[in-house]
């Protein structure tokens, strides 16, 4: 197969034609400030304004919820930290998980060095957070419950709507990272009760560079980024309208074939997983098979090593990662495996193929008949598989 096969959807999308065609107009034909009063600013605002109400629509907010920003990062740190500035008098306890990414985890590690306590909630080896866990941790002074939607390296959905209904229960505030979920599952705010949610818009489609989060009516929290008055004085800076308009766009087209990409992506996924745990030896499945992300796969590999997986696919013309993109270039092995209880030398032998609803069943075949070839080239070069081999036949 001479394309290019992407299979790192997890890590970014490639961004639809229609979604470049609604951007094009706001470089350069309706380019004005958002916050100018004259009318070519004003087109500017109303593009603004009609991208929030739809992407409002996805999650059944209220338009004056969503909140842009420059990223998912960014949503998670005003989230996490902004209730921290807000929240920080009633309580310095904040609820997360060991399998957080890591612009949730380093945020709550700079609030630690700060006098914020943090209590980790572990999972099981499926990725699975227990809610009942979640609810053992929770103190007079906890002031926010920070868990994913779901895992971006192993594809476990996690059980929000229990987790909601706890932080309701207990009058404590929920934020999710529903940075790989948004668009690709359906999301009820209200009914999931969460109050504050991030996401980003290269997960689905839309450019990189923008993203938003929904912050429940009501909530104090403080303005991450100071300046002008723009997003209701709460994030200032000028409004990237092009992009939002383009994010607003791929959520729409996202949300009118959810339920057929879902259905497509899980055929694929599932085909993907039967074939390599059954014709390459020594292989498993990271993540929950059942509770999981429709594109998502994550398998390890005994006896060899993820990079060199990763730079053999990609000299057939396939692209695959070792773990998150953020972690790109890391010798250390994925913290999600490792809190799923995988040894450093399985953990190291690790392959995430996350799909979209552009692939192909030809593209799947192709990818696994090219991967069992290389992992048994590479444990042919193997001396652990060598050793394992001798004693296998002792």
């Amino acid at each position: 197969m001479n394309k290019l096969i992407y299979l790192d959807n997890a890590a970014t999308t490639a961004v639809k034609p229609e979604v470049v065609e609604a951007m094009l107009p706001y470089y350069c034909e309706k380019f004005g400030n958002a916050s100018s009063i004259y009318s070519i600013g004003q087109e500017s605002k109303e593009a603004l304004e009609n991208a929030r109400q739809t992407i409002a629509g996805t999650l059944n907010a209220k338009t004056e919820e969503i909140y842009f920003t420059g990223c998912g990062t960014e949503a998670d740190n005003w989230a996490i930290i902004g209730t921290a500035e807000a929240y920080g008098n009633k309580g310095k306890h904040i609820i997360t998980s060991n399998v957080e990414h890591h612009a949730v985890l380093h945020t709550c590690e700079y609030l630690e060095k700060r006098g914020f306590e943090i209590t980790y909630v572990p999972v099981d080896e499926k990725g699975l957070i227990h809610p009942e866990d979640v609810e053992a941790a929770i103190r007079p002074d906890t002031i926010l419950i920070t868990i994913m939607f779901a895992n971006n390296e192993i594809g476990t959905i996690m059980p929000i709507a229990e987790i909601g209904a706890i932080a309701k229960k207990h009058g404590v505030l929920f934020h999710t990272d529903a940075v790989q979920a948004f668009t690709h599952l359906p999301i009820d705010v209200n009914a999931l009760n969460i109050d504050m949610l991030s996401a980003s818009g290269h997960k689905f489609h839309a450019p990189k560079g923008v993203g938003f989060l929904y912050i429940r009516k009501g909530l104090k929290l403080k303005s991450f980024i100071h300046g002008g008055a723009q997003e209701r004085k709460r994030r200032a800076g000028t409004e990237n309208v092009a992009q939002i308009v383009g994010m607003a766009k791929a959520a729409e087209l996202a949300m009118a074939n959810l339920e057929e990409n879902e259905k497509k992506q899980t055929a694929l996924r599932d085909h993907l997983i039967s074939r390599v745990l059954t014709e390459i030896p020594h292989s498993r499945l990271n993540g929950d098979a059942e509770h999981r992300l429709p594109g998502n796969t994550n398998f390890s590999f005994q006896f060899i090593e993820g990079e060199s997986m990763l730079m053999m696919l990609d000299m057939k013309g396939i692209c695959g990662s070792s773990g998150s993109a953020c972690t790109a270039g890391s010798l250390d092995p994925s913290h999600v495996l490792m809190a799923i209880g995988l040894p450093h030398e399985i953990a190291h032998g690790s392959l995430r193929l996350s799909l979209c609803e552009d692939n192909t069943l030809e593209e799947v075949d192709y990818t696994v008949d090219c991967l069992k070839e290389i992992v048994a080239r590479l444990r042919a070069m193997s001396p652990l598989y060598e050793d394992f081999v001798k004693k296998q036949k002792k």
